[in-house]
């Protein structure tokens, strides 16, 4: 279903009247919202278009308000990693437009005329962002904005079958449109990515790329009631949102060209052991989601393979550790063919680490000790699940956790259940693996000394 549907689209004169009451009586400056907005459209564009494959961007900036919006998003994809250069040909006196050009300057960002530029924009930039012109904007373009819209209009046109070409970006309205009834004047510029600020305008509907993207995460309830706007929730701390029609993936043109350090033979650790702690020490220093979750693959006698995340509690001489079900169907597997592997990976470092071995359990001494130290709540849940099991509904579990929360709720000691423990897989083989350009992949296969 198109979510969009649902959404509420703004007109010229409600998006002018509710600018005017965030920057009356709801108390917001003009220098708050171009803020906010060019924080918006900086991450919007860094959830599609990752700085590794598209690093080079050129904001084309008009006079007014969303020519400002370019010029803040400009100096945060400077900050998220892109190299922006701006070209900026009409240059507004007012102090705030001046400082936000004093902020890139000093950034060394640098400031191109439209002379500058080259005849194809496709040869110097991966992504050009066009901020010229916003809502509030009445007749035709004129010089030299009429000639730059034409430009972006033949680099659509004359690339779209051939080589890479630069992505075009519009904030707020594809310049040129209506901001009711879109490419009136046939203009024809059909931006890839489109970032609506505040609210989508009329003229979004006729936006027909592959990513519409809603930014602006600071509309207060008192507006949201008075114009019954009706918009998407902003995932987590995220300033943007996708909107419009799901995206249509070609699974097979998925593909990352990985930008990493090389990872030298002459690097790399003498003991497996003490390489694998490097890098998960640079993983916890990255502060990646879980450094510690690993796939576990186990092989029965039936020879079929089987893998889950399981998440690393301990690493030492002898090996990895971690804890389980010992009802479970891992826990099955390995009872009859004691051997395994391990796979981490860390995206955010491009590399993964895959470790080979023997597995027994751990003593009960050391589940115990583990078993003790976590929090009452999963001591409980251990006892609660039957890991691989069926049972009947989610409430079967709520009301045995529950009871065990009544028993034990005088603080007394929680028994570890029998079914419960640890494992230790003793590794045989290790490869550590770091992503590079072209798929000219480092890998380093290392077995343990004995």
């Amino acid at each position: 279903m198109d979510s969009s549907l649902s959404l509420t689209y703004l007109s010229q004169r409600e998006a002018s009247e509710i600018d005017e009451t965030l920057m009356g009586p709801l108390g917001f400056s003009v220098d708050q919202l171009m803020e906010l907005a060019g924080l918006s459209v900086a991450t919007s564009i860094a959830e599609v278009y990752k700085a590794g494959e598209y690093n080079r961007v050129l904001v084309i900036c008009g006079p007014g308000n969303n020519g400002g919006d370019g010029l803040v998003a400009a100096r945060h994809l400077h900050h998220f990693g892109y190299k922006p250069s701006v070209c900026y040909p009409k240059r507004t006196p007012k102090p705030l437009y001046g400082g936000l050009v004093t902020q890139l300057e000093a950034l060394s960002i640098p400031f191109l005329s439209v002379e500058d530029l080259p005849s194809d924009l496709s040869s110097d930039f991966d992504i050009v962002i066009d901020a010229m012109f916003g809502f509030s904007f009445h007749g035709s373009p004129r010089p030299p904005f009429d000639d730059l819209i034409q430009r972006l209009v033949s680099l659509q046109n004359c690339n779209q079958n051939g080589p890479k070409r630069s992505a075009i970006v519009s904030v707020d309205i594809p310049s040129g449109w209506h901001v009711e009834e879109g490419d009136i004047n046939g203009i024809g510029l059909q931006p890839d990515m489109l970032i609506s600020l505040t609210a989508p305008k009329l003229c979004a509907r006729k936006f027909s790329g592959p990513h519409h993207f809603l930014g602006g995460r600071f509309v207060p309830p008192a507006i949201a009631e008075k114009y019954k706007l009706i918009l998407p929730q902003y995932p987590g701390t995220s300033m943007c949102v996708r909107i419009g029609k799901p995206r249509q993936i070609d699974i097979s043109a998925l593909r990352e060209n990985y930008i990493s350090p090389e990872f030298l033979e002459e690097q790399v650790e003498a003991d497996p052991i003490n390489q694998f702690r490097k890098w998960f020490d640079d993983a916890l220093a990255a502060d990646l989601k879980e450094p510690n979750a690993m796939a576990l693959s186990t092989v029965g006698k039936d020879g079929k393979p089987s893998s889950r995340m399981v998440l690393l509690k301990g690493v030492d001489k002898d090996g990895f550790v971690w804890y389980t079900n010992y009802e479970s169907h891992k826990a099955r597997d390995l009872s009859e063919n004691p051997h395994a592997s391990l796979l981490f990976y860390w995206d955010g470092l491009n590399r993964q680490v895959r470790v080979e071995g023997s597995v027994q359990k751990v003593s009960d001494e050391e589940s115990e000790q583990y078993f003790h130290s976590r929090p009452r709540g999963s001591q409980l849940g251990a006892i609660a699940s039957k890991q691989s099991s069926v049972v009947p509904g989610r409430h079967v579990l709520h009301q045995e956790y529950k009871e065990l929360e009544q028993k034990y709720s005088d603080g007394s000691v929680i028994p570890k259940p029998k079914h419960w423990g640890g494992y230790r897989l003793t590794p045989d083989l290790f490869e550590f693996w770091q992503g590079q350009p072209s798929r000219l992949h480092d890998r380093c296969g290392l077995f343990p000394r004995l």
